[in-house]
């Protein structure tokens, strides 16, 4: 059975924030710290890890991640992509290019953040390497069949995913008619909720909540969290079935 863990749910900031003071409570609960958002679907032929975040080389290494078969970039913001040179491990160890999925839009921006990583490779260095993958509606990697969907956050287009009955929707404050025709009878949804206040390129909590009450998942997770939520104190607040996620949060499906 597929597994995905949420190596991130923090937002771009982090939590804790640098230079904000919290309180010895808040801190306690290893729930509140959150490294910046990304997924690992652990496939039965292959893991494929969904974005590169700064702190990329610790979450792996937490969750003791050893092989990556391919990579899928939502989106070319900092804290999606920041951590792309921690591939280079995969790359040498693997000994092959590493396939990257991405919106055709955001190639340039990964080729301008890191372009020793396309050929030609400088002689007698260790670089990542990356190999392009075109966007499509539907690929099979690790094993695992993904449909993929594009949502909007502010005017950036946004890869999500669905696999069997689990979707991940990070960074997003639209969703298209035809992406949420992919996210009709889930088991597992996670999805943005980024903080309780509006913002013009998340979901708030508000925001979140109308729409897993319009789709209706058996069980939704909210990520890409600022520290507006206090994990157990939030959760205590929120409708059956809705639960924060933290790092390190396993879901089968």
């Amino acid at each position: 059975m597929p597994t995905a863990i949420i190596l991130g749910s923090g937002t771009s900031n982090g939590v804790p924030m640098a230079g904000f003071r919290y309180s010895r409570d808040y801190l306690a609960n290893p729930k509140n710290h959150r490294t910046r958002a990304a997924l690992l679907l652990e496939g039965p032929a292959g893991n494929v890890l969904v974005d590169c975040p700064p702190e990329l080389r610790l979450q792996l290494t937490r969750e003791e991640i050893y092989s990556l078969e391919s990579v899928i970039i939502t989106h070319t913001h900092a804290d999606h992509v920041m951590g792309m040179d921690d591939l280079r491990s995969f790359c040498i160890l693997q000994r092959s290019d590493m396939p990257v999925l991405t919106l055709e839009e955001h190639q340039a921006a990964i080729r301008r953040i890191y372009p020793y990583a396309f050929p030609p490779k400088p002689e007698g260095i260790e670089v990542p390497q990356f190999d392009f993958v075109p966007f499509a509606d539907h690929v099979r990697m690790g094993g695992m069949e993904l449909d993929l969907f594009v949502v909007m956050h502010g005017s950036m287009p946004v890869i999500g995913l669905r696999s069997g009955g689990f979707a991940y929707v990070t960074d997003v404050s639209y969703i298209p008619p035809e992406a949420e025709a992919k996210l009709q009878g889930l088991d597992t949804l996670v999805l943005d909720a980024v903080r309780l206040k509006p913002h013009p390129n998340h979901f708030n909590l508000e925001q979140a909540l109308a729409k897993i009450e319009e789709f209706r998942p058996k069980k939704t997770y909210l990520t890409h969290l600022s520290h507006d939520y206090d994990h157990d104190k939030t959760n205590a607040t929120l409708p059956p079935g809705v639960e924060l996620a933290y790092d390190g949060l396993r879901i089968d499906f």
